[in-house]
């Protein structure tokens, strides 16, 4: 039985990632062991990895090191613990712990990155702490055997700003969530790392202030480094709970994302396979998951973000504009990214050790 260790971590959408994957493969008959770095899982987050393998590390989350050496000595006990702990392969997904020397395959998936990040949200040179931890993932991602992204938008990104010699693969994360079937309710729903300026909260709140329905915002409004959310139309919700925004989602209301960043976009997807209606950025990301099924907005235009809730609350077809939204979410499959993931395993592996169920 071929055995894998995976990093993860609790901050943003990782966990979510790493748990639902961890589940899928340990399905198929592989055995998952969760090395956690960065501050340890709260009791919702030790519940979403029941079942499975999890260690505390106690090891420094590599954007939030104060510096090179604590990532490198993070790398190097994270290969010391892929040898204990008997692993066949190992999948890191922070990058930069990749510059260690790993005796066994490693699959690097970078989720998203300071680089990438201060592109897409800011002008001019990366300062002092994002540049040497652009360096570390640099050497890392290329020290991986393969180097996985969630999108092609982002793989693109990846490819660019690390100068790769090749794309990185592609596969799509994935949720499982049954369609909501009550009574639609008439209210706008976001959710994620508020206090990120990636997602762009400010524009959704002076938006919030031109509607005639409640906008309600889902997620931590604090950042782990002091970065703060200010917001005076939204009802904040703060850093809830999987079954709080299964309700939310059930009540199918018009999601909304602003996002000027987003390598994927997790809560689209949750909020698509309940059958709500779309308003999202018109970035790269989006165009390429979403087109067809989605209004999109300029990221900067909160009038317009008004106008396009305000029409799809007040549409006729709101329930088949979020079906249609709910038949691409099913493409991003939770089926078609363990297999996706099982074959390049495969292919890393000198020889296939097991079976998929």
């Amino acid at each position: 039985m071929t055995r894998l260790l995976m990093t993860a971590d609790t901050v943003g959408g990782v966990w979510q990632y790493a748990t639902d994957l961890a589940h899928g493969l340990t399905a198929a008959g592989m055995t998952v062991e969760l090395a956690i770095l960065g501050p340890p899982p709260g009791e919702a987050q030790r519940a979403a990895a029941a079942g499975l393998t999890v260690i505390d590390t106690g090891l420094p989350l590599d954007w939030l090191a104060d510096g090179p050496a604590a990532v490198e000595q993070a790398a190097t006990a994270i290969a010391a613990l892929a040898s204990a702990r008997g692993a066949d392969l190992v999948q890191l997904n922070q990058p930069a712990l990749a510059i260690a020397r790993f005796d066994r395959p490693v699959v690097a998936v970078a989720h998203s990155c300071v680089a990438t990040w201060w592109d897409a949200i800011e002008r001019g040179p990366l300062p002092a702490d994002f540049a040497w931890q652009t360096g570390l993932i640099a050497r890392g991602l290329a020290n991986a055997d393969a180097v996985v992204c969630p999108s092609r938008s982002h793989a693109a990104a990846v490819q660019r700003t690390y100068r790769l010699p090749r794309a990185p693969l592609v596969i799509h994360n994935a949720r499982d969530r049954a369609a909501a079937d009550g009574a639609l309710h008439d209210f706008v729903f976001t959710a994620g790392r508020l206090w990120d300026r990636g997602k762009n909260v400010a524009t959704l709140d002076r938006a919030a202030a031109r509607l005639g329905v409640p906008f309600k915002a889902a997620g931590a409004i604090t950042g782990p480094q002091g970065d703060r959310v200010a917001a005076k139309n939204l009802h904040l919700l703060g850093h809830v709970g999987d079954d709080t925004i299964t309700r939310c989602l059930s009540a199918r209301p018009v999601f909304a994302s602003a996002a000027r960043y987003e390598p994927f976009g997790l809560a689209v997807l949750e909020a698509a396979l309940a059958g709500c209606t779309l308003v999202l950025s018109d970035i790269p990301t989006f165009r390429e998951l979403w087109d067809g099924v989605a209004v999109f907005v300029d990221p900067g235009d909160a009038p317009a973000f008004a106008d396009a809730i305000e029409a799809l609350v007040a549409d006729p077809q709101r329930v088949a504009i979020g079906h249609a939204a709910r038949e691409r979410a099913l493409s991003y499959s939770p089926q078609r990214q363990i297999g996706a993931m099982i074959a390049l395993y495969d292919r890393l592996l000198p020889a296939t050790r097991w079976v998929a169920a």
